[in-house]
This record gives C-alpha cells, sequence and structure tokens, in this order.
C-alpha cells in the first residue's frame, strides 16, 4: 500500500494553487482528453435539428410520358450521368402511335404538296377556278400545321425510339439518388412517384422547422453554420435562402431552409445535423465544449495545457453558452489546448490539495 502511494504521489505534482504537473507517460494522462480550440463566429442562438435535401433547382425528378412496360434498365442508383443519357427503355405503343402520326403527316404533306403545285400550273393555265387553287393550298397548309403538330409531339416526350421501345432519357447531367422502377413494372405518367430521382451533389440544402420565437433571429442571406457528429461536417458554411411565411399547423413550426456553400464528401440527403445561425456583425471568438467547463460558485473555469503535462486552472467569461458548445469573451486564446474530458478531476486533485 505504501509502495502505491509513493507512485501515486511522483506521478502528479501540484506547482501552485491553480496548477498540476504530469511526467510524460503518466498514467492520469490517459483520462484525459486535451484538444486545440479554435476561432468561430458565435450563433445567435442555440443549435436548430435540421436535416440535409436536395438542391431543388439542381434536383430533377423523372416521370415517364407516356403508359408502357419497362424493358430495360440502363441506370442504377448512384451513376452518374449526362443530359439525354439514357436511363431505361420502355415498351410504349402511344409512342409507336406518336412516331406513325408524324410519317403520315409526312407522307400526306408530300401529296398536298404536289397537288398544289398541279393546281397552280391549271389556275395559271386558266383550266381550274380561284376556289380550286384556294383548297389546294389550304390543304397543303393543313398538312404542314400536322406536321408541326406531330413534331411537337414527339419532341414533348424528350427523347427517340428504336424496335418499338422508348427511351426514358436524364434531362439534366448528375447522380442517380433514387430509382423507383423494376423490370417488366407497368409505368403511367400519372403515377404517384418518380422513376428515378437525378441531383447533382456538390449542390445541397439544410432544411429546419423553427419555433415561432426563434423566427426573429433569422432572415434570408444570414449565414449559418452546419455541423454533425461523425462526419466532416464540423464547420460547413451556408446561406438562408427561405424563412416560411406559414407555419405548419401539425408541427407548429416554420420552415427553414439553407444552401450549403461547399458540401463536403461526406454530405448526404436526409442526414440529421445541427444548424447554427451566425451574426453578421460578430467576431470569430474561440468555442469550446461544454465538456470543458469547471463552475465553482459564480466563475467559470477551463484547464489550459500550457506546456506538455503543465496543467493550468484558468478563469472563463461567456459571449454565448449554448447546450453543447460554449463561446469564449477571454481566458483562452485560439489554438491554445484545453482538457475536454477530465476537467472535473482535475479540478478535485487541486481541491485535495488544499
Amino acid at each position: 500500500a505504501q509502495a502505491e502511494a509513493s507512485v501515486s504521489m511522483a506521478t502528479t505534482t501540484r506547482v501552485a494553487a491553480d496548477q498540476l504537473r504530469y511526467p510524460p507517460g503518466s498514467a492520469q494522462l490517459t483520462y484525459l482528453d486535451i484538444q486545440s480550440v479554435s476561432a468561430q463566429v458565435p450563433p445567435v442562438m442555440d443549435p436548430i435539428p435540421a436535416r440535409i435535401t436536395f438542391d431543388e433547382d439542381h434536383t430533377v425528378r423523372v416521370f415517364s410520358p407516356l403508359a408502357g412496360r419497362t424493358a430495360q434498365i440502363v441506370a442504377q442508383p448512384g451513376h452518374a450521368v449526362q443530359a439525354g443519357e439514357v436511363l431505361a427503355w420502355i415498351e410504349a405503343p402511344d409512342y409507336d402511335t406518336a412516331v406513325a402520326d408524324l410519317r403520315k403527316a409526312q407522307a400526306d404533306r408530300e401529296v398536298k404538296q404536289s397537288a398544289l403545285v398541279r393546281a397552280q400550273r391549271l389556275y395559271d393555265a386558266g383550266a381550274i377556278a380561284l376556289r380550286d387553287l384556294e383548297a389546294a393550298r389550304l390543304d397543303a397548309r393543313t398538312s404542314d400545321a400536322e406536321i408541326t403538330r406531330s413534331t411537337a409531339r414527339l419532341h414533348g416526350l424528350g427523347s427517340s425510339g428504336r424496335d418499338g421501345r422508348f427511351a426514358l432519357r436524364a434531362s439534366i447531367s448528375g447522380v442517380v439518388a433514387e430509382r423507383h422502377l423494376n423490370p417488366g413494372q407497368e409505368v403511367r405518367p400519372d403515377a404517384p412517384d418518380p422513376l428515378f430521382i437525378i441531383t447533382d451533389p456538390s449542390h445541397l440544402d439544410v432544411v429546419a422547422d423553427v419555433p415561432e420565437s426563434d423566427v426573429a433571429n433569422l432572415h434570408v442571406g444570414q449565414s449559418v453554420r452546419i455541423q454533425a457528429d461523425g462526419s466532416e461536417l464540423t464547420d460547413v458554411i451556408g446561406t438562408i435562402t427561405m424563412v416560411g411565411v406559414a407555419m405548419d399547423p401539425n408541427t407548429r413550426r416554420i420552415p427553414v431552409r439553407a444552401r450549403l456553400a461547399a458540401p463536403p464528401a461526406s454530405a448526404r440527403p436526409e442526414m440529421f445535423v445541427r444548424m447554427s445561425p451566425l451574426s453578421a456583425n460578430a467576431q470569430p471568438v474561440v468555442s469550446i465544449p461544454n465538456s470543458a467547463i469547471v463552475t465553482s460558485g459564480l466563475k467559470s473555469f477551463v484547464f489550459v495545457e500550457r506546456e506538455p503535462g503543465l496543467l493550468v486552472k484558468t478563469p472563463v467569461s461567456f459571449v454565448h453558452r449554448g447546450r453543447e458548445v460554449s463561446y469564449l469573451r477571454d481566458g483562452v486564446v485560439a489554438q491554445g489546448r484545453v482538457v475536454t474530458r477530465g476537467a472535473i478531476l482535475l479540478d478535485a486533485e487541486l481541491a485535495s490539495g488544499d
């Protein structure tokens, strides 16, 4: 027992009333987390639960413009596609009908144009009346109108086909985020769900439902910080693009949408995040997790590593105290190293030496 006590005495030295020193390799250091802190613009309110979603300006939901049956699926979820690339082949009788209508209109125009040429010659020779020539001209104009209608119909389908199959194509370049289509599946234009969702992953939004009492702190154009645990989303900046004008009758909250400036590769639609609205005029200050803070009466302290093994209990004051992170007015400089786990144990060890 005496040997164990001497080892404990040797591994910790109380340098002063607010300082502890640990020799290199001390066992006590394994119970501590010491991290560098950075300066950030403080938020105007506590983080709001939010989720990442598609940027609707860079997302397309693809429906089939024709009824038919799926013959072949080309694009798969996660595949990058270019605008105009085939997503699937659909057996669509209506497409064959549209092609046949155009070919029929083209053939009819040839006949009507030939008839108009003959009528013009006969009229010039005085063999027919003017009304017969006008009738030929009307038939020719009607055939041209039918060509225009049939061509517009095919153009409206936005695709081309082959062997009786209709090509469902991507209208934008991006990544296939979702596919709701199976081989042999019947499709129709009025289906409730899209067959494919294509989006540009470099453009993402964040949406949140905000209590009415907090909406006054938000406005379009305001910067927000997006964070999520266990991902690269630690300090991603976005900009509010929409603050709802009506309250959701079910949640009694107001929807808010922000656009991410440069989403990292780890950002995924439907990922849960925290959105912190920032003040436009505030200067960056040091932020620390609340686990680093020790409270004694009305004062708050953190343990700062001044040099390897030397931990100093340092008083701090706050610009903003959040539920998980607080922002300091003074006491710690940016890039300083602070004990973020084990501060309470260090404080108890200092107190035990009094």
